[in-house]
């Protein structure tokens, strides 16, 4: 199991993508933090802004479609998607996350 953090402009945007995830039962379930405020460098400048921090849980099998599909729905040039790996968890938890994605 993964989890797959991601950046994202807005709320709706996040929503709209994570419905579209779970369509395709490529994630069992997304947690949306739905204001981050984020510092960083872009183009030469620091920039500030406020996001939405999404953490998807998933398969490792999975981040490759996750991150394309993401990248095709998503208003952000350069997205934010990072694979974790999850090395232990709740028994219960992990097979609930198995079995919503069908395995």
């Amino acid at each position: 199991m993964i989890y797959i953090f991601w950046t994202c402009r807005d709320q709706a945007e996040a929503k709209k993508i994570i419905h579209g995830l779970l369509d395709k039962r490529l994630i069992a379930c997304a947690s949306i933090f739905p204001e981050v405020e984020s510092i960083y460098r872009w183009e030469g400048k620091v920039e500030e802004s406020r996001e939405v921090k999404v953490v998807l849980k998933t398969l490792a099998e999975r981040f490759d479609a996750i991150q394309s599909y993401i990248q095709v729905h998503c208003s952000y040039e350069v997205p934010e998607i990072l694979q974790v790996d999850v090395v232990q968890g709740n028994p219960r938890y992990v097979s609930w996350v198995l079995q919503e994605l069908g395995t």
